[in-house]
């Protein structure tokens, strides 16, 4: 009998099927492989909706014969066999780092095996962290000398960095416009199964109204979380599959049974020699093929490489290849377009199952979309992580399963401009163009940053990783060229948005480390807090004080700016630094590291509290008993180490184990009437602005665009969950 419980992995968060008996386990990895299908399969699951409408929209002429035909479904095959079951499936998802990945975990990876991390408090403590292992060694690095020579020229080139940040911002960005793109393109063309059922009169005044609808509608369910519905999302996905294999077969066997001919590659150099530069430009079309390929990869930490390899391999991969072999066989024998109707996917559905599946895309089309939306907030977080993106408040969506998680202001932005693409467009074709561009940018740099990983990471010679390179990157960057002809036929969304982001993400990134740097050139050294006392008129009154910080030594600038102005202080004082470090997840076991500020009678500590790209920040309540907790532990274990040490010196000095004893305990009691007299948040409240002589450049970037950001996003309060009850602010200025 076979048994099946959900377990959570402390090391990541993450949630797992536990088997009794190990001989069942291939049971667990099928199940993860089901759950798979709503979740990671979702966007590349509805292409077939859409592929061939887009690719024959415009650009090859509205009577074709089968050379357009055959060769399209070349291209459609090819595509799928090369990109998402070679490169994702077989290459890419191997570079996952701790389970984790996507664009930020390739990135991670990189920062790790090599000195390229822009990230600020870097610490050699860091290095120590579970999920920070390094597969690199000194012997290896010796026996590959070409490996060897890339990372010292990496690491000594930091215009390198700043590209390589660059690159990751461009993906984030590109992956951020798919959040708006896939939820408009996904529903728009499942409601156009009305179409063939309407009157045109009817059908113009109904689609676009229905979809807005849909997508109003999909985005207020956002903060129940993807949990509470996602059970759903699998058998749509599947039933879903289904549907199209078996119309897929029904098609193949109905209309031409020697559509299978059509998948050798011969048929693509004739589609192109035959429609040339229209041929070069419905690529833009095909490319929709593999949209959603990219979550195979981004999604792994939530499921298993072997789970997302199997539920591609053995079914996802064959039914979109029956059901693209389908449409083909349908239109192989139907070559006079009418409307554009007739290309769509709905025409080669059967009369009688007409309404069945469209009631089934449409919820398929809900699923897909969810999955992309989801994507949107965590990558948002990881950006915000990075020190590249406005604060934001983050909501957990569910207490038990780590990483769901919903962005109010991010999830209203997102509906807003979905609906506008709905209504601006009305078309399929230049959201497809729109989408289209988005995707494959996101895939070259995937490539690019897979390709350092090669290097650096698996420690492969540099040949190796050009040839990926040269192989899947030519082959995306033929599909990116033939995206970016259609600039002004919708392909000039991504770009637009693309900017826009990039100009906030480096404009807060900027100054954010121009601040940190700021905060370093003017902390305050730590004899001058031991100075402060009662000659000077300082006091110390009851609780605790939490003066947070982005230093982590010395005593931080805004403390001496807050004691100038209230000459006095907590009894209990910890200086607090939230740092992220390049590693998805870090262990609540291993995410404080607390020492003393000063002698131990002074009671001042510094603790640094260490976040992984994939974490999210607790309640402050759970902070806060967590803070204090490790804070006793440390009391507890340096008056452990004390009283070693004086038993390893003299074994008979019980006088002085008593003393050791007796200050521990009265620390620990001084903790627990700190606690219980209450806590109070101490934080810098900053004002920016430029040294007279700046550029007119950075004048912009600072006086204008980093305030508005500053006015208009969540503050550090809302972002760490402070109480507005126990909050201090002090006011900082900082000239740049």
């Amino acid at each position: 009998m076979f048994s099946c419980s959900l377990v959570m992995d402390t090391e990541n968060g993450n949630f797992f099927l536990s088997s009794s008996s190990s001989k069942n386990s291939w049971r667990s990895t099928l199940i993860l492989a089901y759950q798979s299908l709503g979740v990671v399969y979702g966007d590349l699951s509805i292409s077939p909706l859409y592929v061939f409408k887009s690719t024959f929209a415009e650009d090859i002429t509205h009577s074709y014969s089968n050379v357009e035909v055959f060769g399209v479904l070349s291209f459609v095959f090819w595509t799928l066999t090369l990109i998402p079951l070679l490169k994702y499936v077989f290459i890419v998802l191997r570079a996952d780092d701790n389970g984790e990945g996507g664009t930020f975990g390739l990135y991670s990876l990189i920062c790790r095996h090599a000195n390229v991390s822009l990230l600020p408090n870097k610490q050699a403590a860091d290095e120590e962290l579970s999920t920070y292992r390094s597969e690199c060694s000194a012997e290896i690095l010796k026996n590959n000398n070409s490996s060897s020579r890339i990372k010292i020229w990496i690491e000594n080139h930091k215009k390198f960095h700043v590209a390589l940040l660059f690159v990751v911002m461009l993906g984030t960005c590109m992956v951020i416009g798919d959040g708006l793109l896939i939820p408009a393109i996904s529903v728009f063309s499942a409601v156009q199964g009305l179409e063939l059922s309407l009157s045109s009169v009817h059908h113009q005044y109904a689609v676009v109204p229905i979809t807005c609808v849909i997508i109003i509608c999909l985005f207020l369910l956002q903060h129940y979380g993807t949990h509470r519905i996602g059970f759903l999302f699998a058998p749509i996905i599947l039933a879903w599959l289904l549907c199209i294999s078996a119309i897929g077969a029904y098609n193949i066997f109905c209309w031409n049974p020697h559509i299978y001919q059509a998948l050798s590659p011969y048929y693509m150099f004739k589609f192109l020699r035959k429609t040339k530069r229209g041929g070069w430009e419905s690529l833009g079309g095909i490319l929709l093929c593999i949209t959603g390929s990219e979550a195979m990869f981004a999604d792994l930490g939530h499921f298993s490489y072997s789970a997302i390899q199997i539920a591609f391999t053995a079914l996802v991969y064959p039914a979109l290849i029956l059901a693209y072999m389908g449409q083909a066989a349908y239109l192989s024998k139907h070559h006079e377009i009418k409307t554009s109707y007739m290309i769509g996917f709905y025409a080669s559905v059967p009369d009688d199952a007409r309404w069945p599946v469209l009631l089934l895309a449409i919820l398929a089309s809900i699923a897909g979309s969810q999955a992309i939306i989801s994507g949107t907030f965590s990558i948002i977080n990881q950006s915000y992580s990075l020190g590249c993106f406005p604060r934001v408040k983050v909501l957990h969506t569910s207490k038990k399963i780590h990483g769901q998680i919903y962005i109010p202001e991010i999830n209203w932005m997102l509906m807003f401009l979905c609906v506008a693409v709905a209504l601006g467009f009305r078309d399929t074709k230049q959201i497809g163009n729109a989408s289209g561009l988005a995707v494959i940018t996101v895939m070259m740099v995937t490539t690019c940053l897979t390709s350092l990983v090669m290097i650096l990471c698996w420690h492969k010679p540099p040949l190796l990783a050009l040839a990926f390179v040269l192989t899947f990157g030519s082959i995306e960057l033929l599909y990116f060229s033939a995206s970016l002809v259609k600039f002004l036929e919708g392909a000039w969304l991504p770009i637009l948005l693309a900017f826009f982001l990039m100009i906030i993400m480096f404009v807060w990134h900027y100054t954010t480390m121009k601040k940190y740097e700021h905060d370093l050139h003017n902390k305050v050294s730590i004899d001058w807090l031991l100075a402060l006392g009662d000659t000077l008129g300082i006091a110390r009154v009851p609780g605790i004080g939490l003066v947070y910080s982005d230093v982590i030594s010395c005593v931080p600038a805004n403390f001496s700016r807050f004691v100038t102005n209230l000459p006095a202080f907590h009894k209990i004082l910890v200086f607090v630094c939230i740092k992220y470090v390049p590693v998805p997840f870090v262990s609540p076991t291993e995410r404080y590291l607390v020492g003393r500020v000063g002698p131990p009678d002074h009671r001042s500590y510094r603790c640094i509290v260490r976040y992984g790209y994939r974490d999210v920040h607790q309640d402050i309540d759970c902070f806060e008993t967590e803070l204090l907790t490790n804070l006793a532990e440390f009391i507890t274990y340096e008056g452990r180490e004390s009283m070693q040490s004086i038993q390893s010196a003299n074994m008979t000095d019980n006088n002085g184990l008593e003393i050791v004893e007796m200050a521990v305990r009265e620390e620990l009691q001084e903790l627990k009437e700190a606690q219980e007299a209450g806590t109070a948040f101490i934080l810098g409240h900053s004002h920016v602005r430029v040294k007279p002589g700046s550029s007119l450049i950075k004048k912009l970037a600072i006086n204008v665009a980093y305030n508005f950001l500053r006015r208009n996003c969540r503050g550090s309060e809302v972002a760490l969950r402070v109480p507005p009850a126990s909050l201090l602010e002090v006011g900082m200025v900082y000239v740049l």
